[in-house]
């Protein structure tokens, strides 16, 4: 068994009466008794990053970026903390918080969500239960170069899925948190050797490569 593994759980909604307080204590409960990693929340209601801007010209030093912004590059410093993710989302029509997603994009040139893996929990008030935005969230996962996982946690009727002892009502909804954790754990164990050992350059600058020596 490897060491633990560094994991940040990413709320991805600020609004005031957000849902999201049902089900953080939980989450955070579960992550903490886990002896396979060292969880952090970060929440993006701590993180109010600007509508993503940057550009080359903007990051500088590709070594050492500066940004537009310091909370820019204290942001990105913060995510390549991370061996592994779970992020927390609602489903803001069909699809993720906005907040989520401008936090995901301002992850620019530092790749340092690349090569990790990636766990979703969706919830909703009604029946859908946040599928919507979590099969979203995990093709934009795959654009940030992660390995999105297939199991999730979904929460139909959020504001009655928890009891008054911060639990959920739901015992299967307890189970597909240890799924998840144990898929997250497995691909953590595999992929931080993996990053370790060496990765590829980032596509995008290899297909540059190719490009400029095809005379594109």
């Amino acid at each position: 068994m490897s060491d633990r593994h560094r994991l940040l759980v990413i709320v991805g909604t600020t609004r005031p009466d957000r849902a999201a307080e049902h089900l953080i204590p939980w989450v955070m409960r579960r992550t903490g008794e886990d002896d396979r990693f060292d969880a952090e929340l970060v929440d993006l209601r701590d993180w109010p990053l600007p509508m993503f801007q940057e550009t080359i010209e903007t990051v500088g030093d590709f070594n050492d970026p500066t940004y537009s912004e310091p909370i820019v590059r204290e942001w990105n410093r913060k995510i390549a903390e991370g061996d592994a993710f779970i992020f927390i989302t609602a489903e803001y029509n069909h699809s993720v918080p906005g907040a989520l997603k401008n936090a995901i994009d301002n992850v620019f040139v530092s790749f340092a969500l690349r090569n990790k893996p990636a766990a979703f929990i969706g919830y909703s008030g009604g029946p859908i239960a946040g599928a919507r935005a979590v099969e979203h969230l995990a093709h934009i996962a795959i654009e940030a170069e992660m390995a999105p996982l297939r199991n999730t946690v979904l929460i139909g009727g959020v504001h009655q899925a928890f009891g008054d002892d911060d639990e959920p009502v739901d015992p299967l909804t307890d189970a597909a948190l240890s799924i998840t954790l144990d898929d997250l754990a497995w691909w953590a164990d595999a992929l931080a050797p993996a990053r370790a050992a060496g990765q590829l350059p980032p596509g995008t600058f290899r297909m540059r490569a190719a490009m400029a020596a095809a005379g594109a």
